[in-house]
């Protein structure tokens, strides 16, 4: 019976390997708008404010903080934007260590259909996990005003 089992569980465990890639997948097409928004044009807004900056008739102190300045908005929304990516990985990790908590418990009860029960208690949090994803995509555009448009 523990072969039976360890192979149940490896397969528990290879479905929910898929499963997560499913969150990665949803979550890089979500995300793209608002990644192209940092890395083109909060970038180049950046690197074009860094540019005017250097001038021969600035001291090297003023240079410096000039360049600090034109930071300023990329660094506060990449701030943000990792707090919410680490907020949602968060509920996401919670949601899973629930559903093993109940698997855990199943195990020791000896209860059949554990590992069934596990893969749908994970399915369940990762699909919503995905229904949240266009949410949390909708609060950062508004945050970073993000047009719909581009």
């Amino acid at each position: 019976m523990d072969h039976f089992a360890a192979a149940e569980e490896q397969i528990a465990s290879q479905k929910l390997r898929r499963k997560l890639d499913e969150v990665n997948v949803a979550a890089q097409a979500n995300l793209a708008p608002i990644q192209d928004h940092v890395n083109y044009t909060l970038q180049k807004a950046y690197f074009k404010c860094a540019y005017e900056c250097f001038d021969r008739r600035r001291r090297q102190e003023e240079i410096t903080n000039c360049v600090e300045n034109c930071s300023v908005p990329l660094a506060n929304v990449q701030q943000t934007f990792d707090h919410e990516m680490a907020s949602f990985q968060e509920k996401l990790n919670r949601s899973l260590m629930v559903c093993q908590d109940k698997f855990e418990a199943a195990k020791l009860q000896q209860k059949a259909g554990a590992t069934t029960d596990m893969i749908s208690c994970a399915d369940q949090a990762i699909q919503d996990s995905i229904k949240m994803l266009p949410i949390l995509t909708n609060r950062l555009k508004s945050s970073f005003g993000i047009r719909e448009d581009i």
